[in-house]
């Protein structure tokens, strides 16, 4: 006769879906830490950086559900407060520098066929201040030309299509192409009308 245990005397199993506990909300000294291991892997503008630990804080937050909301709310606050200070601290060592970053960020964006504008919007967007971004775009025809046959060449028009020369039809689309990019009209057309031995040359040597 095969025995069958009570249910009263087997071991409880653990709840699968028990939450841990979160503990305290990030403190100076992991916000720091988080920080600097962002920073060995990314560059960060300060705003980046800002939003990094934020999301650090709100991922806390969340795990708390069974905290006092009032307390949670507190305490992410404060720590709000100190993510400042972190990045403030860090800004001050030169460990972020958001004139180095947007200088290195505008050259490369340049050489991979972003226009003037193009990159400009992608800078203020990582919270970049405008003043800056002036500061660091280049403002020069032969640049913005160049990174044009850039994205010409990427996209295979101008003098980079395979195909014979273009219907007026194909030629406004390559247009469009160029100018949704941020490309002046001026700009475009050089680029797109551009000898096909010289437009190669002018990127080869961009691209250096």
């Amino acid at each position: 006769m095969k025995l069958v245990p009570h249910l009263d005397i087997l071991p409880a199993m653990p709840d699968s879906n028990q939450r841990r506990p979160p503990g305290p909300a990030p403190d100076a000294a992991e916000l720091h830490d988080a920080a600097l291991d962002y920073l060995a892997r990314y560059a960060a503008t300060e705003a980046g950086l800002r939003r990094v630990l934020e999301r650090r804080i709100d991922r806390w937050a969340r795990r708390a559900t069974d905290a006092d909301p009032e307390a949670v709310a507190t305490q992410v606050r404060a720590a709000r407060l100190v993510v400042r200070e972190v990045v403030a601290r860090l800004v001050a060592t030169g460990a972020v520098n958001d004139t180095a970053y947007a200088d290195s960020r505008a050259r490369s964006l340049s050489r991979a066929g972003r226009s003037r504008r193009a990159a400009g919007a992608h800078l203020m967007a990582k919270g970049v201040d405008p003043a800056i971004v002036q500061s660091v775009l280049p403002d020069n025809a032969q640049t913005e030309l160049a990174a044009a046959l850039v994205l010409a060449r990427k996209r295979r028009i101008g003098p980079f299509r395979r195909s014979a020369a273009p219907d007026e039809a194909a030629r406004r689309r390559e247009l469009g192409v160029l100018a949704r990019a941020g490309f002046g009209q001026d700009i475009a057309r050089r680029a797109l009308a551009m000898d096909a031995d010289q437009a190669e040359t002018l990127v080869n040597e961009f691209r250096r």
